[in-house]
C-alpha cells in the first residue's frame, strides 16, 4: 500500500496516525485545541517526538480542555516543568496557557474555533498538491494566519508550525498524489 514518502513505515504508531488522522478534516474544537498545543510543542523538534508524548500531553493539559488550561497558574507551570512525559520547555508551556485563553476568546467571538479557522479556507480543504507540487513548509495562507494569530497574541504559532497544524487538521490536503489516503481524506 503506497503512503506519503515522508512517513517512516517502520513505526506502526506513525503509520496509524498518518492513515487515520493526518489530513482528516477536523470540526471539533477540542481536537483543534489539542493540535494547537501539540504543534506548538513540536517547534524545533520532530513531529514523531511529540506524537510519542501525546498521552503525556493529554494528561498534563487536562485532556486538552482549554477552559482548564487557561487557568493554569505558576504552581501548575512548575509541576509541568517536572513532568517527564512532555517537553519541559517553560516558554512552550506558558504559550499553551496563553493560547488557551485566546482560543476561548475566539470561541466566544465566532461561536467556535471551527467557524473561525475554516473561514480562512472558505469552509473547504485546500488541495496544495493537485498539480503534484512538492510539499512546502509555508504558504501565503499560513503566513496570513500566523500574522493574524500573532496580532491576537498567540505564541509559538509561526507560519511553519501553523502550516503543519493545517495539514494535520485537514484544512490542507498534502497527501502525496499516489498516497492511499489522499482521496479518502479529501472526500471527508
Amino acid at each position: 500500500m503506497k503512503r506519503c514518502n515522508w512517513l517512516d513505515v517502520s513505526k506502526p504508531d506513525y503509520v496509524e496516525y498518518h492513515d487515520k488522522e493526518w489530513g482528516v478534516p477536523v470540526h471539533d474544537d477540542k481536537v483543534f485545541f489539542e493540535f494547537l498545543i501539540l504543534e506548538s510543542a513540536q517547534a524545533g523538534l520532530s513531529w514523531y517526538t511529540i506524537l510519542k508524548r501525546r498521552e503525556g500531553y493529554r494528561n498534563a493539559f487536562a485532556n486538552f480542555d482549554p477552559v482548564v488550561v487557561s487557568k493554569f497558574d505558576a504552581d501548575k507551570i512548575e509541576a509541568l516543568m517536572q513532568d517527564a512525559s512532555i517537553i519541559r520547555n517553560r516558554a512552550k508551556i506558558e504559550a499553551a496557557i496563553n493560547n488557551a485563553q485566546l482560543f476561548l476568546q475566539i470561541q466566544s467571538e465566532y461561536g467556535s474555533f471551527d467557524s473561525f479557522i475554516w473561514s480562512y479556507v472558505d469552509n473547504k480543504p485546500v488541495d496544495n498538491r493537485a498539480k503534484g507540487d512538492f510539499p512546502v513548509a509555508t504558504t501565503e495562507f499560513s503566513d496570513r494566519l500566523a500574522k493574524d494569530l500573532k496580532k491576537l497574541g498567540f505564541k509559538f504559532l509561526g507560519s511553519t508550525t501553523l502550516y503543519a497544524f493545517l495539514q494535520a487538521t485537514g484544512l490542507v490536503n498534502d497527501h502525496d498524489l499516489d498516497c492511499v489516503c489522499r482521496e479518502n481524506k479529501a472526500s471527508l
